[in-house]
């Protein structure tokens, strides 16, 4: 495996955590491994990740203030040989766009869970808590699909 997308709804919230937990592991790891992250909506194109995932992301020493939201494309399901969902809607929606290598990053570490959408969430709490579920999905990931 060469690449990996991280697949949410906006990409301003989950999938750029995704995408930095993912790029600060192969980072470490000195793996030779595209990650990017992308979502199903399109209001958020262009659009830094939200203010609270940032926040909690520098907590962990992961910068994501440089990340720019952007749609998933169909071109991108033969570009990237891992499709990564974050929940029964995204996966539903990444299906019906033709989406085939698709796994749902629940599976890995939290018996196939949806992440929730912290945007949601009143206050900051919400984010450190996906913030810890997203990093033991994406580990356990990588630890599966790359061994």
């Amino acid at each position: 495996m060469k690449s990996i997308l991280f697949v949410c709804l906006g990409n301003i919230c989950r999938y750029p955590l995704a995408e930095g937990i993912a790029k600060k592991i192969v980072s470490k790891k000195d793996l030779d491994l595209t990650i990017d992250s992308a979502g199903t909506g399109d209001w958020h194109i262009g659009q830094a990740p939200c203010p609270n995932s940032i926040k909690v992301a520098s907590l962990h020493n992961i910068d994501i203030s440089g990340y720019k939201g952007r749609q998933v494309t169909p071109e991108d399901f033969s570009k990237y040989d891992l499709i990564v969902g974050l929940d029964e809607s995204n996966m539903s929606n990444l299906k019906k766009l033709g989406a085939t290598q698709l796994v749902k990053l629940g599976h890995f570490g939290y018996k196939d869970e949806d992440v929730p959408d912290p945007y949601f969430f009143d206050g900051f709490e919400g984010f450190d808590k996906v913030f810890e579920m997203i990093e033991t999905c994406v580990t356990q990931l990588l630890k599966e699909k790359l061994s």
